[in-house]
């Protein structure tokens, strides 16, 4: 247990690999039942149905509620292009330039990523491939208000827009009328065709639907709080969307030689967004821990966001002791995290044993945090241990892959007898006809 300097101690979790009750310990730790709220989903569910009835309307009724406005139709919602231009021109210089650096860097990487079409011809004069294409509109969701981050337009508009989408519409919400200049900056920068100033389950309502002002998206991505992941899961099917994400996770699996401040603050980074995100660190040298959890108690009482960190260390962090750090590579492939830090002297050497992770940060001096902001990969990673099965967020999430087939009248004649015997067997005899037409031509 750590002590703050006010007195107050922070329980975060020990756990040892030795212990006989380690794995169920572990179990409940990584336990999170992402349960939807059912008033939540009610309310979202009676706010989409009246979207996709009154269209502007609603969603101008809604926003006016929720956001505290006296907006009289969609058009006061609809900022021009200009007005990006702006904020981004009247940004303070050292804010614009990190904006852009951050920009660069993130298309740099994203340029590298996209899929090919490609074909082959068969002997026979049979072609068969794959086209690539792009989504024709997609729909960004970010937060407003006091949650405001231009980080997230950049790693959902730029990988988009290197995809080749054909329009890019930005909702964002702005609670009083309060618009952040950075949002709007990025959304320059990042090539954002529309922006329109609405958000929750009504902004995901007039973008899955349509209204007559909004135009219908194919997909859509960006985060947003409960209201708005509800209204993601009840539109999908309509609509493609990136993710349901969970709270935010970090493992950090360290040797004991890193600076224990240093583990103590990348623990920090993710526990400082909501109380339900994970930080855990891994370590063969139980010493370690204890260093670190005096780093814990240390700093934490300077941390502006102290209540929340604390409330997320204690209820779903840990500080583990294993044997070695070959267990401790298996632990975090049983984890799955949304980001590893692989805290260690020959980093590059483990890389090799990791799994599944969202997102691999590699050495003492690659904390979790520039990922989130400059380094170029994409910050929207799977959580809650979806990293087993799922990617982070890219150029490939905006485009589609559609099959060509080109059969010529020999292969007709070939593949025609085995599709034919396949189709008898499954009982379905116009699909034989229709390939032993061209058998027998």
């Amino acid at each position: 247990m750590s002590r703050t300097d006010n007195g107050k101690p922070c329980a975060i979790k020990r756990l040892s690999s030795r212990d006989a009750d380690f794995k169920p310990r572990l179990d409940a730790l990584l336990a999170f039942e992402a349960a939807q709220d059912e008033s939540i989903d009610r309310t979202v569910a009676a706010i989409l149905a009246d979207v996709k009835t009154r269209g502007d309307a609603a969603v101008v009724d809604y926003t006016n509620r929720f956001d505290r406005l006296h907006a009289k139709a969609m058009a006061e919602f609809d900022l021009r292009r200009d007005e990006l231009q702006k904020a981004l021109v009247g940004l303070p210089a050292v804010q614009r330039e990190a904006l852009e650096a951050a920009a660069a860097r993130v298309r740099a990487y994203h340029e590298r990523q996209p899929l090919q079409s490609w074909q082959y011809e068969e002997q026979d004069g049979t072609m068969l491939g794959q086209m690539v294409t792009p989504l024709d509109r997609v729909g960004l969701y970010v937060p407003g208000g006091k949650a405001a981050y231009p980080s997230s337009v950049l790693m959902n508009a730029v990988p988009a827009k290197v995809a080749g989408v054909k329009e890019l519409i930005m909702v964002v919400p702005t609670p009083g009328g309060e618009r952040n200049p950075l949002v709007l900056a990025a959304a320059a920068l990042a090539g954002v065709d529309r922006v329109f100033t609405i958000g929750g389950a009504q902004a995901v309502g007039a973008l899955a639907y349509g209204t007559q002002t909004v135009p219908q998206v194919d997909k859509i991505v960006g985060p947003g709080n409960a209201y708005v992941a509800a209204a993601k899961r009840r539109v999908f099917g309509v609509v493609g969307i990136d993710m349901v994400a969970g709270p935010s996770e970090i493992l950090v699996v360290c040797d004991g030689q890193t600076d224990p401040d240093w583990v103590a603050m990348d623990l920090f980074s993710q526990a400082e967004h909501d109380e339900l995100a994970q930080a855990i660190l891994v370590c063969p040298d139980g010493a370690y821990l204890d260093r670190v959890a005096e780093s814990i108690g240390k700093l934490l009482p300077a941390m502006p966001r102290r209540d929340v960190i604390r409330a997320s260390l204690e209820h779903r962090g840990a500080l583990i002791e294993v044997r070695d750090l070959e267990e401790a590579c298996a632990i975090a492939n049983r984890i799955a995290p949304e980001h590893l830090e692989l805290s260690l002297a020959d980093a590059e050497a483990w890389v090799s044993k990791i799994h599944h992770a969202g997102a691999i940060f590699i050495g003492r001096y690659t904390s979790e945090s520039l990922g989130d902001y400059c380094a170029g990969p994409n910050h929207v990673l799977p959580t809650s241990g979806s990293a087993r099965f799922s990617s982070p967020l890219g150029v490939y999430d905006f485009q589609k892959r559609t099959s060509l087939i080109r059969v010529s009248r020999e292969g007709s004649r070939t593949l025609g007898r085995i599709a034919s015997i396949l189709a008898h067997g499954e009982g379905l005899p116009a699909h034989a006809r229709s390939a032993e037409y061209r058998v027998e031509s």
